[in-house]
């Protein structure tokens, strides 16, 4: 730990380097970087830094590392995991990448969007659209997270049924690494079979690796015409059955298939305002999307499942406004859940084959094991991620499950496991989940991640305490 004097010597060296604005140590400014969206992990730092360029990112990690001062690479503070949050011992410094945030090229021949990881979702995807082109990735925070962040938790969302995770839209990425050395791989290529392939060492590493400062990304046409509908249910294995007639009829052109439930609903409806319920209630809901299908081919087949009794009551968006108003509904979940309160929350993956299986049998399990707490599930059934999260229905109960909590999560996860499923699909792993990693990982592939831990950060410097 540095001494009074080697702090200050240390701090000076970047306020030259940043200027004193990008150097935040008053309470009031740091706050904010400090605390994860959810409010469950809170850190401390010597310093927030907030670098413009490449060049000064690999300094600050150069004058780090010199200082044997932990870093902690943060976006847009949008985890989930608490992977972006300092521990509270307030030696490390927050590196926030916000101000790398230009847009490098649109190459629309080639379908790529290169730009520096602080850009925004939201800047991607207009970027894109600007030039006739659509970058998939979907996720409710796109406002708020960036391309660096999405990059490090390998996130999926709504359209990775169609397009995949970010891993899969990725063709290249610019990183520096522990030692301040800059690896720039910001190719375009579709094949590159030029050994191993280096980035993806760092998607999905949350930080830990090195710090992603830029990205090429793959780009689509821009679809033409969407048809998005709501869909009734009974149960979930109705929802993954009427995935497989949907895939059969239309292939690619689905490209969202998100289920939600009664409990989840009924969050949204009571506390984000304007939101209404389209159609009669029901046990399970999907939201499905199809792109550039014929529109009459989708009221077709509605038709078809309705006579078939595949669903009890389908509505399908008649204009962009019903539409949106469509998503919205399944974009506000989570944070209809943050206004109620506290929740014990599972990003889970599970075979397509056993998801039903697994959400009919876990939730009179739970019910039995712990009394009255409520299962609020919804998720991207099209890729098998459900957000399986527990609380009580009146939030004054929910203490006795507080302290219960690690005992729920591997009652959860241990069912998960034994189904063949992960207990992260797109979240990561953070602080949240790294005791429980090594639960369900085989001593193998442990050792194989602290290797590649060591080789790349023998000290130890990067995003200490995260994941491994």
């Amino acid at each position: 730990m540095l001494n009074p004097s080697e702090r200050e010597i240390f701090l000076d060296r970047l306020r030259q380097l940043l200027g004193p604005a990008h150097v935040l140590t008053d309470t009031a400014d740091t706050a904010a970087y400090l605390t994860d969206w959810r409010g469950r992990y809170r850190g401390a730092a010597l310093a927030v830094l907030r670098p413009a360029s490449v060049a000064e990112v690999q300094e600050v990690v150069r004058l780090s590392a010199a200082a044997a001062v932990p870093m902690v690479p943060q976006g847009g503070n949008t985890s989930l995991c608490g992977a972006a949050t300092p521990d509270a011992g307030g030696r490390a410094v927050v590196i926030s990448l916000g101000r790398l945030n230009r847009v490098l090229e649109v190459d629309a021949r080639n379908n790529t969007l290169t730009l520096e990881a602080g850009c925004t979702l939201v800047q991607a995807q207009a970027a894109a659209q600007a030039a006739g082109r659509f970058f998939p990735l979907a996720l409710a925070s796109a406002g708020s997270c960036q391309i660096g962040g999405n990059l490090s938790t390998n996130a999926g969302g709504v359209q990775v049924l169609r397009y995949g995770n970010t891993r899969e839209l990725t063709l290249g990425l610019q990183v520096v690494l522990p030692s301040g050395e800059l690896w720039n791989g910001l190719r375009g290529l579709r094949k590159d079979n030029t050994g191993y392939d280096l980035k993806q060492l760092f998607i999905g590493a949350e930080g830990t690796l090195g710090i992603i400062t830029a990205a090429v990304l793959k780009l689509y046409p821009l679809p033409q015409r969407r048809s998005t509908c709501w869909l009734a249910l009974a149960s979930a294995a109705q929802a993954v059955d009427l995935l497989q007639h949907a895939q059969q009829k239309f292939s690619a052109q689905l490209t969202a298939f998100e289920l939600i439930a009664e409990a989840a609903l009924e969050l949204v409806l009571r506390h984000i305002p304007g939101s209404t319920r389209p159609g009669a209630a029901s046990p399970w809901y999907v939201l499905a999307e199809f792109s550039d299908a014929e529109e009459n081919a989708v009221a077709d087949w509605l038709a078809e499942m309705l006579a078939a009794g595949a669903l009890s009551d389908a509505l399908l968006a008649a204009n962009a406004t019903q539409t949106q108003k469509l998503w919205a509904l399944r974009e506000n979940i989570s944070e209809a859940q943050k206004c109620e309160g506290f929740s014990i929350k599972h990003d889970i993956a599970l075979p397509l084959s056993r998801l039903a299986q697994f959400i009919a049998q876990t939730a009179p399990a739970l019910a039995e094991r712990f009394p009255g707490c409520r299962v609020v599930v919804f998720g991207h059934v099209g890729d098998g991620n459900l957000h399986y999260n527990l609380s009580h229905a009146n939030a004054a109960d929910n203490a006795d499950l507080l302290a219960r909590q690690s005992e729920v999560q591997a009652y959860v996860h241990d069912r998960v496991h034994a189904l063949g499923g992960s207990i992260s699909a797109e979240h990561g792993i953070g602080q949240l989940k790294r005791e429980a990693l090594r639960r369900y990982k085989s001593e193998v592939e442990m050792a194989l991640m602290r290797s590649l831990k060591d080789s790349l950060d023998p000290a130890g410097l990067l995003n200490p305490g995260k994941v491994i």
